[in-house]
């Protein structure tokens, strides 16, 4: 009997209604002293960052179903293979090859094993079902309706399966990919999903329940990415309307604050931190913005809000520290549940702060270093990290799952060097998907938009790159004109003159503060006239 882990559905809607009536009363902040750490150098924390990379990479590589390629549900399940999760290790393989841990025609060989037994597997209106049989092709239900198609499981797979399309460019076998890359996508009929009569997208459809299912795909969840699917689509696209009358809900757009951070979607707390990784593997939140809300600050405050609630407010026993945070949907010691601030009981997750690499590194760093180095060894599994702990209970996941495995590979590649954003985002079918359905590219604020300083220090955390050896940030400027960029010691001593009366054209810019830094506390600031703006920063 395999523990399924119905993370869609009906622990979804549990998630939401928990949140609805959460009642928790948050404990005064004391702003303790941060933990203290040994030194680590670039070189560690490089180190450190391809270890977990590629021993999670080998779960989509080694572990991978040998007659067809796709994706073990998790590490006991079988011929149960998974869609979506086979979506996120398609993207993992890239990020193998990138990092030269596969040659590109070990990957293109496997990926066209992969869309073979993809073009002759169970489809339902070009749309796959949650599970398959790894060596048939044949539907396993995931709960007895839902035998049919699913859309969002399907969305992440073609997500993959694009962005792989987007990375091989050559000729040959790579070619050869391609096109069956482009088959699969154009025979999804998205509109199918959308056909009911209602004007509204549906999760599932069976040839046997038909829409029974009932399943509307509402927003604020992890299904981003599937609107952007299926209003990219040359051949089967959905109307612009139907994202208005499905996914957008009375409260987008509608500010939520905790503990100072705010949030302007989903439910309360934010939700399982899944939210904002598995629509984000390869479409850049950094180029995401509409009338409801910027998509980069979005995830940035939801992880914030993840970490400052696991620090400040939860149930003391519950063990969590600066290097021990992380709610999201996993196995916990009673099954599997989409754990968030709003349904908590203890168990953190390492994808949770792994997959926020991008948004917050150092303090994602600070639980990844915990998690290979601490907890006695436990975490530390034949693909990388355990699926998740329980230290209350003193209890340790034993199993790997695909769709927690992915967003790690994935988003500290993100992180490193932008890849998977890179190449899906920029595609000319995602983009116009993106302008049909309103979305826009940010003008962001004359500072630092990609930083958020910690609520309880008033300082950001900036971890120094680990491919780069230098401390890198964005810098914004809304309008052009002439800009002075200094870095100031925490006593106002210049460091260093960065921009002395530069003219910038609006838009962003990438700065090095300089290898030779230590760390330690500084100030930056950004001038224009009359106007100064100033970032307290903690280089570690």
């Amino acid at each position: 009997m395999i523990n399924k882990p119905l993370w869609h559905g009906c622990l979804l809607l549990l998630c939401l209604l928990l949140a609805c009536t959460d009642d928790k009363v948050e404990r005064p902040d004391p702003a303790p002293e941060p933990e203290e750490e040994p030194a680590y150098t670039a070189a560690d924390n490089k180190a450190l960052l391809d270890k977990v990379q590629q021993e999670t990479f080998r779960y989509f590589w080694d572990f991978a179903h040998p007659a067809s390629a796709m994706v073990r549900e998790r590490s006991s399940s079988g011929d149960v293979v998974t869609t979506g999760g086979t979506g996120f290790g398609v993207q993992a393989i890239l990020v193998g090859v990138h990092r030269g841990w596969i040659t590109r025609d070990q990957a293109v060989e496997r990926l066209n094993k992969l869309t073979d037994f993809l073009a002759t597997a169970d489809r339902y209106h070009g749309v796959w079902p949650h599970w398959l049989n790894g060596n048939t092709g044949a539907t396993i239900p995931f709960s007895p309706k839902d035998n049919g198609g699913d859309l969002v499981e399907t969305s992440f797979l073609m997500n993959g399966l694009l962005t792989a399309r987007a990375y091989f460019n050559g000729a040959g076998p790579e070619a050869e990919l391609r096109d069956k890359i482009t088959q699969l996508w154009e025979t999804v009929e998205w509109d199918w999903y959308a056909s009911r009569g209602d004007g509204k997208l549906y999760w599932h459809w069976s040839p046997d329940y038909g829409w029974e299912m009932n399943m509307p795909i509402r927003g604020w969840n992890e299904a981003l990415i599937t609107y952007v699917m299926a209003a990219a689509s040359p051949t089967h696209p959905i109307a612009s309307e139907v994202y208005q009358n499905t996914w957008v809900s009375a409260n987008f757009g509608q500010a939520q604050n905790y503990g100072g951070y705010t949030l302007k979607m989903g439910p309360a707390y934010g939700g399982p931190l899944f939210f904002a990784h598995y629509s984000f593997l390869s479409l850049d939140p950094r180029q995401l913005e509409d009338s409801y809300t910027n998509y980069w600050q979005q995830n940035l405050n939801h992880t914030m809000v993840n970490r400052s609630y696991s620090l400040s407010t939860a149930p003391q026993n519950y063990g969590y520290s600066e290097s021990y945070w992380g709610l999201t949907a996993s196995d916990d010691p009673d099954g599997y549940a989409a754990h968030s601030p709003a349904n908590d009981n203890g168990t953190v997750a390492p994808t949770a702060a792994l997959g926020s690499f991008p948004y917050t590194p150092y303090y994602s760093m600070q639980v990844l270093r915990n998690m290979y180095k601490g907890l006695g060894g436990s975490m530390v599994g034949e693909y990388g990290l355990k699926d998740a702990h329980n230290k209350a209970r003193n209890w340790t996941a034993t199993d790997h799952l695909a769709i927690d495995q992915g967003p790690i590979v994935a988003m500290i590649e993100n992180y490193r060097s932008g890849l998977l954003w890179g190449l899906f985002t920029n595609l000319p079918e995602v983009q116009a998907g993106l302008a049909k359905l309103g979305f826009r590219e940010p003008v962001y604020e004359t500072g630092f938009p990609f930083v958020l300083p910690d609520i309880r220090t008033s300082q950001a955390d900036l971890l120094r790159h680990p491919d780069q050896d230098n401390y890198l940030i964005e810098v914004a400027t809304k309008e052009a004109g002439t800009y002075t960029l200094k870095l100031l010691q925490d006593d106002g001593t210049e460091v260093k003159t960065i921009w002395n009366n530069e003219s910038k054209s609006a838009g962003l810019e990438q700065v090095a503060l300089g290898q030779e830094l230590e760390p330690g506390k500084y100030k930056l600031m950004l001038g224009s006239g009359t106007t100064t703006k100033e970032l307290i920063l903690f280089l570690h």
